[in-house]
This record gives C-alpha cells, sequence and structure tokens, in this order.
C-alpha cells in the first residue's frame, strides 16, 4: 500500500464552511490527511452561501494546507451541485491524483468520468438524498437516484455512514460497502456570554435545535409539540434556509402566538459554541438523516439529546438519550414535558454524555480507515 496519496475531493459545497455536515466531515478529513503527508486539493463550488451572502468567506487558494479550487457552477436552485460536480470531476479526471473521493449520492452521479481515466474513486454516501423532502418529484430525484446506480457501478469503494444504509446498498443491488461514521472533537464549554447579550439565554435555560431549516428535520412537529409544552424554557431554533425561505418562513407563522420560541437565523464560531454548550437539552427529530454530525457534536458538550426514533440516531446514541417516536406530536410532546420535569434526570444524562460518544466516534480512526480504503 501506498504511503502517501495525492487526493481530489468534491461535492462537498465548500470549505471552510458550516453549511451542512458534509463541509464539516470534508474538512475534518482533509485537514488530518494533510498532516500526515497526503496532498489534497478540495474543488469548491462558487456561488453564496447557502444561508445568504453575508456569510460568504473570501475564497483563498489554501486553507490548513489543504489545495482549494473553485469550479464554475450555475447559481440556479437543482443546477449548482450538478455543474460543479460535472467541471470537478473533469479536474480530477485530468490532475495527477491517486484517488478521487467523492461525497453524496448527487455528485456520485459523475463518478464514470474519473475512473473512465484510471483513477481510485471512493464515494462516501452521506444518506438516501433522493428521499429528502426538496428532491421528492421530478429531476433531482431522478438525477441523485442514477447518481446512487453509478456508485454502485463503477467506485471502487462505497464508504456509508450508518448501518442502515449499508443494509439498503446491500438488499437494493447486493453490493458490499465500507461502514466508516464520522467522527466528533472534544470541545471547550463556554459560558453564556454572547448568547445572553444577543439572545437573553442562560445556561439550562433553553431546549436547542441546530440544523437547516428543511421539512425533513422535523422542526414542524417540535414546534407543534412544544407549544403544548408547560415551561418556562426557551425553544432555540438555530440554523438557516436551505435554497428558499419558505419552509423557515412557515415555521416562524407556526410559532408567532408563542414568544418562548426563537429564531437564531444561522449561526457558526462562539454563538454556535455557546448555544451547544449551555443547552438544557438537545433534541434532533428528524425523519431522514445520513449521520447526524451535530447530534455527535452535542453530545461532545455533554448535553442530554432527545432524538426520534429513526436507525441513524438511535444508532449513535445506544441508550445515552431520550427517544420518541418519529413524527408522533404526542409522544414529542411528552418526553420535552418529562425532560422539563426531572432535571435530574437530564443531569444524569448530560454527565455519561461527552466521554461516550468521543470514544465511540473518533476522527483518528475515521482517517486511518479513509486512508486504508485509498489504499485498496
Amino acid at each position: 500500500m501506498k504511503d502517501k496519496f495525492r487526493v481530489a475531493m468534491f461535492g462537498h459545497k465548500r470549505i471552510p464552511s458550516r453549511e451542512g455536515g458534509i463541509e464539516i466531515v470534508v474538512e475534518e478529513l482533509c485537514t488530518r490527511m494533510v498532516e500526515q503527508g497526503n496532498e489534497v486539493m478540495c474543488f469548491n463550488r462558487a456561488g453564496h452561501h447557502v444561508s445568504g451572502a453575508e456569510y460568504d468567506k473570501a475564497q483563498q487558494g489554501e486553507h490548513k494546507g489543504i489545495r482549494l479550487k473553485t469550479v464554475p457552477t450555475i447559481d440556479k436552485k437543482g443546477l449548482a451541485a450538478v455543474s460543479s460536480s460535472f467541471f470537478a470531476a473533469l479536474y480530477s479526471a485530468f490532475g495527477r491524483y491517486d484517488v478521487v473521493h467523492i461525497h453524496a449520492e448527487g455528485p456520485a452521479f459523475f463518478c464514470w468520468i474519473p475512473k473512465l481515466f484510471g483513477k481510485r474513486v471512493i464515494v462516501t454516501i452521506h444518506g438516501i438524498d433522493w428521499q429528502r423532502e426538496k428532491w421528492r418529484d421530478g429531476f433531482g430525484s431522478k438525477f441523485i437516484r442514477q447518481g446512487e446506480k453509478n456508485a454502485v457501478k463503477y467506485a471502487d469503494e462505497i464508504i456509508v455512514l450508518s448501518k442502515g444504509v449499508q443494509d439498503y446498498f446491500k438488499k437494493t443491488y447486493g453490493r458490499n460497502t465500507c461502514f466508516i461514521p464520522n467522527g466528533v472533537n472534544r470541545p471547550k464549554i463556554l459560558e453564556a456570554d454572547l448568547i445572553a447579550e444577543k439572545f437573553g439565554l442562560s445556561k439550562d435555560s433553553y431546549i436547542l435545535f441546530l440544523g437547516r431549516l428543511v421539512p425533513e428535520k422535523g422542526i414542524r412537529y417540535l414546534v407543534e409539540a412544544f407549544k403544548q409544552v408547560k415551561t418556562d424554557k426557551k425553544l432555540v431554533i438555530a440554523g438557516g434556509s436551505s435554497d428558499t425561505d419558505a419552509f423557515a418562513n412557515e415555521l416562524k407563522g407556526l410559532a408567532k402566538d408563542d414568544d418562548r420560541i426563537i429564531f437564531t437565523g444561522f449561526v457558526q464560531g462562539q454563538l454556535l459554541d455557546e448555544l451547544y454548550s449551555n443547552a438544557y437539552i438537545y433534541t434532533l427529530p428528524s425523519n431522514l438523516e445520513g449521520m447526524p454530525l451535530s447530534l455527535l457534536e452535542a453530545m461532545s458538550y455533554g448535553n442530554c439529546c432527545l432524538v426520534s426514533d429513526i436507525s441513524e440516531c438511535t444508532e449513535v446514541v445506544e441508550d445515552k438519550a431520550l427517544i420518541f417516536k418519529k413524527s408522533d406530536v404526542n409522544d414529542l410532546r411528552e418526553k420535552l414535558q418529562e425532560a422539563c420535569d426531572n432535571p435530574e434526570k437530564v443531569a444524569q444524562m448530560k454527565a455519561q454524555a461527552a466521554d461516550f460518544i468521543c470514544k465511540k466516534y473518533n476522527w483518528d480512526d475515521v482517517v486511518e480507515k479513509t486512508l486504508e480504503l485509498y489504499g485498496g
């Protein structure tokens, strides 16, 4: 096996960025690979940050030793991912790379291009994306599903982040995949400083949801359930819209008669760290997930978590979190009420969360296993 690799990566929007889980994963992987002496090129999309142009960062040619190249992108909904992935596939096919590592099912549509030019192709499936609500009908869903099929046909190795997705590939295509879940870092716990100033929040005074404001995250049920919970605690919904503001506006309409519900918009940096550090509980009511990175992060801050019973969440938390029935507003309301009424139980969950999650999901292990696949 080769000691060092020249790697091309695409499928993320851009790095450095916290626009979604994929961007965080790509940066964590690449940073560590570069530290170990590998050469890594990331092909970034052009265009604006998903939550608005004010979050754009200047595009440099390098970040933490990772080389960056912005590829031509048609900046229209649905076409940005397709066009940028096509050009990234061309660049990686013609460049001097040993391995081309593609993230997500849509970008994997083009995995045959680097394969045609003799590259070793690895695809990471971050979730069954064609099932997502925004792609439910039409071209998007068909394109992504074909990307999944192309990965099965052309990729040398497929990485999956959950056992459920591993079973899906085996049952649907008879294809073996490699299970390498995401990792998490142990963070520094911060006091409520900026969040006190900006939103009037203090330690344990709020329930936190953090993620993109999209239907499959179950936020609609969360708002409906929370409105029926008798508590002084606030519900903080932290995250930006994805593609359009329509769903975010619907949520705000649903929440408008309850002044305990706070929408912070997209958060990053100290604000994000403080929100994680001081929450009473963290909740992820998703109907659909790949490998929920925000859940790993929340537990690494020592949070008691309340999650839906989809396998992608329950595999992560095991018996170290509270669980409710997916899409069931009444069950979610009961579990939220129970958590608000039982601080001792919440404290018990908090005490074990960080050690459990940081031991179970370690980025150095993820990188080691990924590099082994690169070597074949």
